[in-house]
């Protein structure tokens, strides 16, 4: 029988509020059994780029990555907001070690070729330096756990040619649970400002239960799922498919409880 192993990737709103942050932090580590943490760190770095003179770019809520904005990024996510979280679980006494996906090589990426956006389809939109998911090596990540670690994973990867690349969290986050899958019983959380997938964004107690790829089709064709909700329920869709025993949407409160918005199969 696998061991249970569970993966919370939580956004930067969280990260970036100490308040939050602290409290995410103790019911993290009260979570029985190994752990890891992806965290993401965007409004942060919007933040530096902003005190730089770097302009920020987005496309349909997605970042531009240009050569200057990656090192904004690769400087916050990696640094600033990274190890923080590593030393407020130290002062914890959780022995956590902060990762990138350049780090043992556990997560390698290739560049993102031009996108033709719904918005824009017969103009490409190159996103420069942002990775898209080749690789994640399960057995290495899992040697730190075996060591006693809590690795806590930025959103950054690399190419193997010795390039960062800026990578979607909630992607690092499902990609790493699939890749321990075939290792653990892996249960993975997405945790955020909201208490789950909500039917009436304006109704935080209209938490959907669950959510089946069917239904899935189905919220998304009526408008009741839209935005950063869609890439979040696509990855969680994924994980189940390639092994992940468990993923839920919940509040960034309620990690380690019962509730939230369970992705079923």
């Amino acid at each position: 029988m696998k061991n249970e192993l569970t993966i919370v990737k939580v956004g930067g709103a969280v990260v970036e509020d100490e308040a939050q942050l602290a409290q995410l932090l103790s019911d993290f580590i009260a979570i029985q059994g190994p752990k890891i943490l992806v965290h993401g760190g965007g409004r942060r770095a919007t933040k530096m780029a902003e005190r730089l003179g770097i302009e920020t770019k987005m496309v349909e809520g997605r970042r531009i990555t240009d050569a200057n904005m990656l090192e904004v990024v690769t400087m916050v996510y990696g640094g600033l907001v990274n190890k923080h979280v590593v030393a407020c679980l130290q002062a914890l006494g959780a022995d956590a070690i902060g990762l990138t996906g350049a780090d043992a090589d556990i997560i390698r990426s290739v560049k993102r070729p031009p996108v033709a956006l719904a918005a824009s389809p017969s103009s490409p939109v190159d996103f420069g330096f942002v990775g898209d998911v080749k690789k994640a090596d399960g057995a290495k990540i899992a040697r730190f756990i075996d060591a006693g670690m809590i690795p806590v994973i930025a959103p950054l990867t690399h190419d193997g040619q010795g390039n960062m690349l800026n990578t979607n969290a909630d992607t690092m986050a499902s990609e790493t649970a699939t890749a321990l899958a075939a290792l653990y019983d892996v249960t993975l959380v997405f945790a955020f400002e909201k208490a789950g997938v909500l039917s009436n964004p304006d109704d935080d107690t209209s938490v959907i239960g669950t959510i089946t790829a069917a239904d899935f089709d189905r919220l998304k064709a009526d408008g009741t799922i839209s935005g950063g909700m869609l890439p979040k329920i696509s990855n969680a869709l994924a994980a189940i498919q390639k092994g992940v025993k468990r993923v839920v949407i919940t509040s960034a409160q309620a990690i380690g409880k019962s509730g939230g918005t369970t992705i079923v199969a």
